[in-house]
């Protein structure tokens, strides 16, 4: 892979690889809602031959004076059971289902931290409120120099009411690291809030309906106003397009600036992407670089 030279140069400077460590195998359980669909899946490759791929069973013989059968046109062959059409991971997830709607909380865009939780907490503004276990608010420092706004919760972050956990959070904190960022306690220069764009886990995983995401947004715009933070870091398509309110492929969105009520914006691949494409690390690497570069060129307090 090439480097860039001001990946090269970062290295040089802290004196780090590029690469994190990966965590060890677990339970693909906890990947978070839209991951597979939003992010670009690896290709295919075909399985590799066997000792026994060259024992086959010969061809049906063919009877005396009986002419061979030509396979029927593809429009009438028999379909396996087995093997399904291709279709839309995003379509299929959310086919046939509607939203619940109710009456959300007034005076979001007023409300206090405190006061904010609670509401977050007893939500019942859209149907997910009834399959999820507990509401995943956000972790982090309340005035952190950087925020990381993910997706939705998966099955771990509706278990354990806090994002990014598991493997995929594991791997994060580890790309957080060399760029003197963490969640844990810290001052808030250092330390990240962390939140999704849902605050409910679809169930089953399914990527969020439109209405959902409305119903929802109002609770992270207002996180970010109370946070106040000199970056964004987008994580995921379904992330950054709901942010950014765009359809735009996230290999255009990433590399570019974006901003969001006044907050650069740098959108990069979910963490649980690159658990299953590793060779993308160096791309992230560059989108951490440049979040590297804001913080060092912004004057705000």
């Amino acid at each position: 892979m090439t480097w860039s030279e001001r990946q090269r140069a970062m290295l040089r400077e802290m004196g780090i690889p590029a690469f994190w460590p990966v965590p060890p195998e677990a339970p693909v359980e906890d990947a978070p809602v839209g991951v597979s669909a939003s992010d670009p899946a690896p290709a295919l490759r075909p399985a590799p031959p066997t000792a026994d791929a060259a024992v086959v069973a010969p061809p049906a013989a063919i009877r005396p004076n009986e002419a061979p059968v030509a396979p029927p046109p593809a429009s009438v062959r028999p379909t396996r059971p087995d093997i399904k059409p291709p279709v839309s991971l995003a379509a299929a997830a959310t086919a046939g289902v509607d939203a619940i709607l109710r009456q959300r909380p007034e005076g979001i865009d007023q409300m206090d931290w405190p006061t904010l939780r609670q509401a977050v907490s007893g939500c019942t503004a859209c149907g997910l409120c009834e399959s999820r276990k507990q509401t995943v608010f956000g972790v982090g420092h309340e005035q952190a120099s950087v925020m990381i706004i993910g997706e939705a919760p998966g099955e771990q972050e509706d278990r354990q009411g806090e994002p990014f956990v598991g493997r995929a959070g594991q791997l994060l904190d580890r790309m957080l690291s060399p760029i003197g960022l963490t969640r844990s306690d810290a001052e808030a220069s250092r330390q990240v809030f962390i939140a999704n764009v849902l605050k409910c886990r679809p169930p089953g995983n399914r990527n969020p309906l439109p209405a959902e995401v409305a119903q929802c947004e109002p609770y992270l715009m207002r996180q970010i106003a109370l946070v106040q933070p000199r970056v964004i870091i987008a994580m995921g398509r379904f992330a950054a397009q709901s942010l950014l309110k765009t359809s735009e492929p996230i290999g255009r969105l990433r590399g570019r600036l974006h901003e969001v009520q006044g907050t650069p914006v740098v959108v990069t691949y979910h963490p649980a992407y690159l658990l299953r494409n590793p060779v993308d690390k160096g791309l992230v690497w560059d989108d951490l670089c440049r979040v590297r570069e804001l913080l060092g060129t912004d004057q705000r307090p």
